[in-house]
């Protein structure tokens, strides 16, 4: 069993969340999609340690082009010297439209 601590939503605590979660024997830590971009808060933590997972819990898919998230996905796996993990969510279709300003439409 792996257990993974949440980064939070304070993106200036980023650096010493993931330094405490990882001295305290966490497998991975999450980053959600609420306040911020998830991406970005795994980017800090991935500068700040070296062994825990960095994991999008969970990232709209829907809100983005395949082609940006595979590319953004990528790169933080490869800084981060393959801790990357992807985790996905479609979102319901008013937070599609309202908040992200996309269209909403058939994933396929």
């Amino acid at each position: 069993m792996k257990v993974d601590g949440a980064l939070g939503t304070s993106l200036a605590r980023v650096p010493e969340t993931v330094k405490m979660l990882e001295a305290a024997g966490f497998d991975g830590v999450i980053s959600a999609e609420t306040a911020h971009d998830p991406f970005f808060p795994l980017l800090l933590a991935a500068e700040h340690s070296s062994k825990v997972d960095l994991i999008t819990s969970i990232a709209v898919a829907f809100a983005r082009s395949p082609m940006n998230l595979a590319a953004m996905a990528h790169d933080l796996n490869a800084y981060s010297q393959g801790r990357f993990v992807l985790g996905l969510g479609s979102q319901i279709r008013p937070h599609i439209e309202k908040r992200f300003s996309m269209p909403w439409g058939k994933p396929a």
